[in-house]
């Protein structure tokens, strides 16, 4: 009697166990339904995106020239995106190019960065015999008269286009506008000799890296990506209090805002006023776990660290698992590949340039 005693007791808990852990896992699920992101249709977020940024088109009247080395052939230049907007840029290609078609690689630099700075990674991408290019973000580098000042006149510009009050003359310096740029540098290397224009890919690195995806995301031309550092829920960062590291690479621009309105301090309630402004839907369709899923099914490499401040690792899980459903559906699962570097901070890592690497190499 006692061992069938003592058996039912057991039996009693087993079940009693499970009843706990049932109820563990649908409140787990019903926090993660809470934070999956809405569904909004594919189609109308690459056409309200390319609606809000269209402005008139302008001729290039591009102009370059090369540069020769022992080890790359260099050419600096600039084309027109837009009447005042002269993008500077530089061009990597291999030495032994001749004549050839090659492939390409857009690649994007950060917050307070030039497309110099994004040299190394250049040289690296022509050694599988790819042609890299490197821009100035709007407001960064030469784009500047004299050059900038790391990130002050990127700063000052986001902060005067929060003062705006007239719609019709908006400016969006805050990535969209850089944004635009990049549809257009496409627009014109399409039409080079020397690419071939169904091998276009986009990296970029933090700024660069949500440049990436925003702009890779619409245009179908471009057809491998690499967001290092980006891919984030701006909307989670708000709902769960993880907005600061964002904030901070444009401090001072938040700062100006929260005092033009009265506030003490920079908040997320004033954060939200100031993304949604110069950011419109950042929260809702046009952020990343919604617009993520416009890549499927090309090669997508998002490469994320574990302690990154500013995409804090539970926001980018659901463009994760945007990224994941999406791929899913298409039967394209091989094509996308998601690295989250342990115990990193905020910064591009040579493991990072690697995966590029390799990635590029698999696709491209």
């Amino acid at each position: 009697m006692n061992r069938i005693a003592i058996s039912r007791k057991k039996i009693f808990y087993f079940f009693g166990r499970l009843k706990i852990l049932a109820a563990i896992f649908f409140v787990c699920c019903g926090e993660l339904a809470a934070q999956s992101p809405p569904t909004y249709p594919v189609t109308k977020i690459a056409e309200d995106f390319r609606d809000l940024l269209r402005r008139p088109v302008v001729d290039f009247n591009a102009s370059f020239q090369p540069i020769p080395t022992d080890s790359v052939l260099t050419e600096k230049g600039f084309i027109y995106t837009e009447a005042n907007e002269k993008i500077p840029i530089l061009i990597y290609k291999p030495v032994n190019a001749g004549s050839a078609r090659l492939p390409v690689v857009i690649c994007l630099h950060g917050t307070g960065g030039t497309k110099e700075q994004m040299s190394g990674v250049l040289y690296r991408l022509t050694t599988l015999g790819i042609m890299a290019v490197a821009i100035d973000a709007r407001y960064h580098g030469e784009r500047i008269p004299g050059g900038a000042h790391g990130s002050k006149e990127y700063v000052d510009a986001i902060a005067n286009a929060w003062q705006n009050t007239d719609p019709e003359t908006q400016q969006y310096p805050f990535f969209f506008d850089t944004v635009y740029d990049l549809w257009r540098l496409t627009d014109y290397l399409i039409t080079r000799a020397d690419v071939q224009s169904n091998r276009i890919g986009m990296m970029g690195i933090s700024m660069g890296g949500i440049e990436t995806w925003m702009a890779a995301s619409v245009d179908k031309r471009i057809k491998v990506a690499v967001p290092i550092i980006a891919a984030q829920s701006f909307k989670w960062s708000l709902e769960n209090n993880k907005w600061q590291g964002r904030a901070r690479t444009i401090w001072a621009a938040h700062e100006h805002m929260a005092k033009s309105t009265g506030d003490s301090g920079v908040t997320a309630k004033n954060v939200a006023t100031f993304w949604n402004k110069l950011l419109p839907e950042i929260t809702g369709r046009f952020d990343c776990p919604s617009m993520i899923r416009l890549f499927a099914p090309r090669p997508l490499l998002l490469l994320n660290n574990e302690k990154d401040g500013n995409c804090p690792l539970p926001g980018a899980q659901l463009v994760f698992e945007a990224a994941t459903q999406t791929y899913r559906s298409m039967l394209a699962s091989d094509k996308l590949k998601i690295h989250i570097t342990p115990n990193e901070p905020h910064r591009f890592t040579p493991e990072h340039l690697e995966l590029m690497m390799d990635w590029f190499s698999k696709w491209l």
